[in-house]
């Protein structure tokens, strides 16, 4: 199973320098889980930056992973890492949603 980071999927969506370090991960779709914070990080992002049709577009491609919800104990187990680890929250509901 890969989780790929928002910063990621921004990378890719752009074809930044460091896009096909990620297309791998993204592009194997039976292996892929997209937390649904990231979700809100990524459409929030390319929203702001290139408008709303290419953050939905950006979404629906993401979407074709498995959506991985923010349960109830997918946020309480977030919140563990998070102090065991000095972890900020996003980062610590990628680590529980893997």
């Amino acid at each position: 199973m890969n989780v790929v980071d928002s910063s990621a999927w921004l990378e890719y969506f752009a074809d930044g320098p460091n896009a096909s370090v990620f297309s791998k991960p993204i592009e194997t779709i039976g292996d892929l889980i997209v937390p649904t914070l990231s979700i809100h990080e990524v459409f929030k992002r390319v929203c702001a930056e290139r408008g709303e049709d290419d953050a939905l577009r950006a979404v629906a491609q993401m979407k074709q992973g498995r959506v991985g919800d923010l349960h109830r104990a997918t946020v309480l187990a977030a919140a563990r890492i998070s102090v065991d680890r000095r972890l900020p929250m996003a980062d610590s509901v990628f680590l529980a949603t893997a």
